[in-house]
Formats: structure tokens, C-alpha cells, sequence
């Protein structure tokens, strides 16, 4: 039989703060945490704001002769295991670690490093570049630090799938625990901003304010332009529902069904058609044994991209907006309060689990006039009882995942 898979813990590294107790007490205030962006100057860029990470100090969770070692985004990915290994209250000591393991998703992963290697490489030859960037311009660093600080023995994998990357890894690493290949799972995403990142997007027409106005996140919102960058990262861990009855733990929540699917388009661009994500919400429901009147809410993907938030509003509207609809659930998208880090799946998964555990949904920030039809929780948290909720993923070129999310 298949296992069944629950949120025992999560770790979070995010611009509105670290850990769970201080990202879940902003969320649901409604605090933004887009602002100018510090760590490096922007004044020959279009784009200004940013989702940075501050208050990070990696030696509260690394050891000191090892977080030199790691890039930024490796340093945020093994504080976020760390601490969700915490939250769960697995003794690391007491369990068998080739049965706990880590996937990690990340769309880009450390382009700063990787811009710092290339520009040696290039500019004053293979001699001169400093080994230790070496080991940290691959997109398996993150997790691989994580685990080697940990101990993990178990599966190592690295997702790599755009703006759906954290979304799919989550996926995967709950298949691996249903399947009884593994008891205990650090599962999520991350990626970081850099000069690099930012000018290439900005090169793309990706970024706010595309075509003028003012610079600002507005997910759904009628006058968006574009979303805003972020960065962070998030690992939830999972486990199978025995493991977590077993040894007494809290669970957030249980993963009770996912789906994936695709849709022609252009490269770096969106399908016209929302079929693709039409699917994925609908293969999510079905292997959970779900309805579209059962769901309560969906944390949706949208970041203020002119035609990406466009393609899920219609999605969302042809699943939950039909006339005769016994009930329709609340919409919200925190990617306005956090900015597009491209990996946001595992922060905003955790954003679920803990809205299911606290019963209140954080708003949706910068949205004045909405596309949706759909009941968007907006201006502040609403208190409700969130028993089945929806993550959707959304990739540009065309990929989706959706998660389902079921209160224990």
C-alpha cells in the first residue's frame, strides 16, 4: 500500500524574516518585505526593488569552519534544513540517516558565483579563479551542503524546472516517501538575486515596471507590470504519516496529491491556452480524491506578470468560477509581499500547511482591481478553516504543478 505524506516541520529563509514563527506572524500582518534592494547597486539597472533576505546570519546554523565554504543560496538551503529538522523534532542522532534525504529545487542557482567564476575564468584565466567557487556553480551545491552538514545519507536530488522547480521537488520527494524509498524528506526550493540575475530578466522585458509605471508587485491586479525579483528558500520536511504517529510529531499537514502537465510556448513566454494548468489542478484533485467545491484555497503562482498571471486568473475561473459552483474557494498570492524568487514553491507550500494549522489566510499585496472572478483574500489575513488547499506552479515555456494540501 502507498504511504501516505505529512508536513512534520519546515525552515524558512525568506525576506519577511527567518524561521517559521517569524515568516508566519508577517505574513498574516501583512508586511511587505520588497524594498530598494541594498546588497549591491542597481543605478545602471531598470529595476530598483527586490525580495532580499536580511538579518541572515549563517552562523546561527552552520558550522563555523564550513559556511565559508558554501555560496549564499547554500548557505540559506542548509539553514532552512537545519531548521526544519528542528521543527520536526527529528534527532538526527537517533534515526537512520540513510533513510532521510533532501530534493531541492532551484531555478537558476548561485548565479552569483557563478558571474564571480566566469568573469576570473575569462578575464585572467583558469590560474587565477579561486577553487573554492568551483564546487558552488553546479545546481546540486545547495543540497549537497545541506546534507553533508547534517549527515544525510539517503536520496540527494536537485530540480531543476524553472519557476516550478520547488513545486516538482516537493512532488518527487513525496512519491520517493509513498513509495517507502525513504522515511524522512527535506523537501523545497530557493534561489538568490544577483546583478547577473536581474539584468538578464531585465534584458527579457521580465521584471516590473515593464512598459513604464511604477515598480511595484501587483499579483492579478489589472494595472501589473511585471512581477518584482526575490530570493529565499524553504525546505518542509516530510514523512510518512506512520513515521509521524509513531514518534508522537505535530503535523502541518499532509501532501495528499499532486499533478503535472504542459502546454506549447514560446521560449521564456507563456501559452495562450490555460489548458496546461487547467490539467495540472485537475490531475492534483483527482489523485487526492478531491472536488473543485471541497477546495478552501489556493495560493496561487501569480507574481504580477502581465501575461503569466493572465494564463492562471483564466485557469482558476474555468476550475472554480462555473455558474451553479456549490461553493468557491479564496484566492491569494504572496508572491506580492515576497517578490518572484523563482523557487517560491517551498515557501509558499509551508504558507499553506501553516495557514491549515493557524486557520488564517495572508493577504494578497499590491492588488487594488482583480482579474480574478474568484474571491481574493486581500488588505488583510482572513480566519478560516482551510481544509484542502491548492499550490500552483507555474513555468514559463509552459510547465505546471499543482499541489494538494489536506489539514490532518
Amino acid at each position: 500500500m502507498m504511504k501516505r505524506v505529512v508536513i512534520t516541520g519546515m525552515g524558512l529563509v525568506t525576506p519577511l524574516g527567518i524561521g517559521r514563527k517569524t515568516v508566519a506572524q508577517n505574513l498574516v500582518a501583512g508586511e511587505c518585505g520588497i524594498s530598494p534592494i541594498e546588497r549591491f547597486d542597481t543605478a545602471s539597472l531598470g529595476c530598483h526593488l527586490g525580495g532580499e533576505v536580511r538579518d541572515f546570519s549563517p552562523m546561527d546554523f552552520i558550522s563555523p569552519g564550513t559556511f565559508r565554504r558554501m555560496d549564499r543560496l547554500s548557505q540559506m538551503v542548509t539553514a532552512a534544513a537545519r531548521m526544519a529538522v528542528e521543527d520536526a523534532g527529528v534527532d538526527l542522532t537517533a534515526v537512520d540517516r540513510t533513510r532521510i534525504g533532501i530534493v531541492m529545487g532551484t531555478a537558476y542557482g548561485a548565479t552569483d558565483v557563478a558571474t564571480q567564476f566566469a568573469g576570473t575564468l575569462f578575464t585572467e584565466g583558469p590560474r587565477r579563479v579561486n577553487p573554492i567557487l568551483v564546487p558552488n556553480t553546479v545546481m546540486n551545491a545547495p543540497a549537497g551542503h545541506a546534507a553533508i552538514e547534517l549527515g544525510l545519507k539517503g536520496i540527494n536530488s536537485t530540480v531543476n524546472h524553472r519557476e516550478a522547480s520547488a513545486e516538482t521537488a516537493l512532488a518527487y520527494a513525496a512519491m520517493q516517501i509513498r513509495l517507502g524509498r525513504a522515511d524522512v524528506i527535506l523537501a523545497g526550493g530557493g534561489d538568490t538575486i544577483s546583478p547577473f540575475f536581474i539584468t538578464v530578466l531585465e534584458r527579457f522585458r521580465a521584471l516590473s515596471p515593464q512598459g513604464g509605471g511604477e515598480e511595484m508587485a501587483r499579483p492579478f491586479d489589472r494595472n501589473r507590470n511585471g512581477p518584482v525579483i526575490g530570493e529565499g528558500a524553504a525546505l518542509l520536511c516530510l514523512e510518512s504519516l506512520d513515521s509521524a504517529l509513531e514518534r508522537g510529531a505535530r503535523i502541518y499537514g499532509e501532501i495528499a496529491g499532486w499533478g503535472m502537465a504542459s502546454a506549447p510556448a514560446p521560449v521564456n513566454d507563456w501559452p495562450d491556452d490555460p489548458a496546461g494548468m487547467i490539467l495540472a489542478m485537475q490531475k492534483a484533485m483527482t489523485m487526492a480524491a478531491v472536488s473543485p467545491a471541497e477546495i478552501d484555497a489556493v495560493f496561487a503562482a501569480a507574481s504580477g506578470g502581465v501575461r503569466s498571471d493572465r494564463l492562471e486568473a483564466r485557469a482558476l475561473d474555468h476550475i472554480f468560477g462555473q455558474v451553479g459552483q456549490p461553493s468557491r474557494p479564496v484566492v491569494t498570492a504572496i508572491k506580492g509581499a515576497l517578490g518572484e524568487n523563482f523557487a517560491s514553491g517551498g515557501i509558499r507550500s509551508a504558507a499553506l500547511a501553516l495557514a491549515m494549522h493557524d486557520g488564517r489566510v495572508p493577504p494578497t499585496l499590491g492588488l487594488a482591481s482583480s482579474i480574478l472572478t474568484l474571491d481574493v483574500v486581500t488588505s488583510k489575513a482572513r480566519k478560516m478553516d482551510v481544509c484542502y488547499g491548492l499550490i500552483n506552479g507555474c513555468a514559463s515555456s509552459g510547465t505546471f504543478v499543482s499541489l494538494l494540501l489536506r489539514k490532518m
